[in-house]
């Protein structure tokens, strides 16, 4: 996994105005927690972090005037509409710790002959892993399955130390048949004949 390093600033104005300040000034205000230190308001460059944000669960160096902490974006705020930035929850990690995540799914391969629609039920799994060794995606091949066959959580390949947040049996994707959509015709005569 790739570290990102982003410098920050501590933050002595709080409030909308204060925050809405930042933002035309292009950064996000943020918060900086975890292993029981004091919690840091800090403000961050928008377009560094909005790169950074990306990759899901990226692993980011802070340089928080001159002192650094290793963190992961835990809650991200976006405006409604235009998805800009609007504030950001960071957790401190240390290297060699496990960290819960939610790590995306991605379905490789094409299903089975006959009309099916896969449907992810889990978008992203619930894993644990070491901070510094999260999994950006899980590929999972659906490659000939057909309605009726699912992907469970214990058959996603996980990589050597991270480990299942959920039950093994948690159902992950699943193959669905497409359901036939009655000819336009036939709805047509059907109104008519109600009239």
């Amino acid at each position: 996994m790739a570290d990102v390093n982003i410098s920050a600033t501590i933050r002595r104005e709080f409030g909308k105005g204060a925050a809405r300040r930042l933002r035309r000034e292009q950064k996000v205000p943020a918060v900086v927690y975890g292993h029981g230190a004091e919690t840091v308001h800090i403000e961050l460059p928008s377009y560094d972090l909005m790169m950074a944000l990306k990759k899901s669960n990226v692993l980011i160096t802070l340089d928080i005037e001159g002192r650094k902490e290793l963190v992961i974006p835990k809650a991200v705020q976006r405006e409604a509409i235009r998805g800009f930035l609007v504030h950001l929850d960071l957790l401190t990690v240390k290297k060699g710790e496990t960290v819960q995540v939610d790590v995306p799914v991605i379905a490789d391969g094409d299903l089975g002959p006959g009309q099916h629609i896969l449907e992810h039920v889990l978008n992203a799994l619930p894993v644990e892993a070491e901070a510094t060794h999260i999994p950006e995606s899980f590929h999972v091949s659906v490659e000939g399955l057909v309605s009726g066959d699912t992907v469970l959580a214990k058959d996603v390949p996980l990589p050597k130390g991270t480990t299942l947040n959920v039950e093994d049996d948690t159902v992950v994707l699943q193959v669905l048949a497409a359901q036939a959509e009655e000819p336009a015709a036939e709805g047509a005569e059907t109104d008519e004949s109600a009239a």
